[in-house]
């Protein structure tokens, strides 16, 4: 399986999504109801948004770049 294809089956599994969806939710949830004194919890809670945000861009551009270069090989084959 290419690249493409893989990021495409990643991003349009329903369980993944699910993982991506309820793991954010739940970092959200622990930062709403921790105490406003805990920066160390509410500064690790952020990074792990950060990171769980930057993988799906990540895996997103995948599919868009090899999206592009596909078309862009496939409309000119000879540059």
């Amino acid at each position: 399986m290419d690249r493409l294809s893989h990021a495409k089956n990643l991003l349009n599994d329903e369980l993944f999504v699910e993982a991506f969806d309820v793991t954010r939710q739940e970092l959200l949830n622990r930062w709403e109801h921790s105490d406003q004194d805990d920066v160390q919890a509410r500064e690790a809670i952020w990074l792990a948004l950060q990171i769980l945000s930057r993988l799906r861009i990540h895996i997103e551009s995948v599919m868009t770049t090899d999206e592009l270069a596909k078309s862009r090989d496939y409309a000119s084959p000879f540059i």
